[in-house]
């Protein structure tokens, strides 16, 4: 925290609330944000305190994103504690360690960020769970993954706010499927707010029963489900030579009408309903659904990328999923 407004590199100005000093004096937290120089190593997430003397940094917040803070005699110096690169020195004045973060050069460092190597690639992946990134790297499943371990010690608040979620049902105990394409799970999840850069505002979601594998097709609405999915069912006979033997969605109008019920009929494709009002009976797809909108809202978040992005970055997630 600091409380000189020349400091900062970049600041935004909203009222959290107030510090509480060593006498019980108060100090106004007026904004937040990153103090530093183009050629000095960037400290992120810094308070703008009314009124406040001197600028301070926490050793706490410091080690808690994985930095590592060594104390001598004279000196002390801040490196991280992945690479081991030293970020700043600073020399003892008395009884007190100053820092001057203006004269320490570093190539665009940031420092109390999650923008370490391991958050990086966990950014880059679609925001997965550490524990998928570990078995990548284990299996050696992505191209460039670095040899580090990806530790689940910290909370990334852009996945807390995009990955809410009520309790799941109990899963049952027997095998639906014995080979690709015997069971297809189908939903639709939409309609946007936003219009894609296509101008699309639904995605039909199909997930394989046998491999989870998953289609995402993205249409302007509803109406054009059918097409597009007896248009997939071209491309995957021509390709690999296999039938769809049956599909399973809601009793919704796109899915339960005279087109879709002839098609099936043609091809003898055996079309399941769930019961109304129990998407639980269509949980596969429903939790494929769910995990690509959780991604795609957190990416967004992230990035602050505008709205109309969706449709991309819901394909980019749904790659990463199918990679693991």
């Amino acid at each position: 925290m600091t409380g000189y407004l020349t400091q900062f590199r970049s600041l935004k100005l909203k009222a959290e609330g107030h510090v509480t000093y060593g006498d019980n004096n108060h100090g106004r937290i007026l904004g937040r944000g990153n103090v530093g120089t183009e050629n000095s190593t960037t400290i992120e997430n810094v308070l703008y305190v009314e009124g406040l003397k001197h600028s301070l940094l926490s050793i706490s917040q410091l080690c808690d994103n994985v930095y590592k803070v060594n104390f001598e005699a004279n000196t002390c110096t801040i490196s991280n504690e992945t690479s081991g690169k030293v970020l700043f020195t600073s020399k003892r004045v008395n009884n007190i360690y100053l820092l001057d973060i203006m004269n320490n050069y570093s190539e665009n460092e940031c420092l109390l960020s999650k923008s370490d190597e391991s958050w990086l690639w966990h950014k880059k992946l679609a925001h997965i769970h550490t524990n998928h990134l570990n078995k990548l790297k284990y299996k050696d499943l992505v191209s460039g993954l670095p040899n580090i371990k990806f530790q689940d010690n910290r909370l990334c608040d852009a996945c807390v706010k995009g990955k809410q979620t009520r309790t799941s049902f109990k899963t049952k105990d027997m095998i639906s499927s014995n080979k690709a394409l015997d069971v297809l799970h189908m939903d639709f999840f939409g309609p946007s707010r936003t219009a894609s850069l296509a101008g699309n505002f639904y995605a039909l979601v199909i997930v394989d029963d046998f491999s989870r594998y998953t289609w995402t097709l993205f249409l302007v609405s509803k109406n054009d489900a059918y097409k597009a999915f007896k248009n997939m069912g071209k491309v995957l006979h021509n390709e690999n030579g296999y039938c769809i033997k049956s599909i399973r969605s809601g009793h919704m109008g796109e899915f339960q009408n005279a087109k879709f019920d002839k098609f099936c009929e043609k091809h003898e494709i055996i079309h399941s309903y769930s019961a109304p009002r129990t998407p639980q009976q269509n949980g596969v797809v429903e939790r494929k659904n769910r995990s690509l909108e959780e991604l795609a809202r957190t990416m967004l978040n992230e990035s602050n990328l505008p709205k109309y992005l969706w449709a991309d970055v819901v394909y980019t997630t749904s790659y990463v999923l199918k990679s693991h």
